[in-house]
């Protein structure tokens, strides 16, 4: 029973400490899904539709009319 003891005694005491995240995707999640969430998110994700869209109207039709209107 000694051994028990002793092994309890060592364990550290109180809350554990706050982890802090790592990675990309981590640090975003902390940053705006955490103890202060904003709708920063959104509006980067409609962002991102944006660019992607134009991008990807722009290769498979703007670039053909570039030069060549019609």
């Amino acid at each position: 029973m000694d051994r028990v003891v002793n092994f309890y005694a060592k364990l550290p005491r109180g809350s554990a400490p706050e982890v802090k995240p790592t990675g990309l995707i981590g640090r975003y999640q902390a940053r705006y899904f955490g103890k202060n969430p904003s709708a920063a998110p959104l509006a980067h994700a409609i962002g991102g539709i944006l660019i992607l869209g134009y991008s990807m109207e722009y290769y498979f039709h703007l670039r053909h009319h570039k030069n060549h209107p019609h």
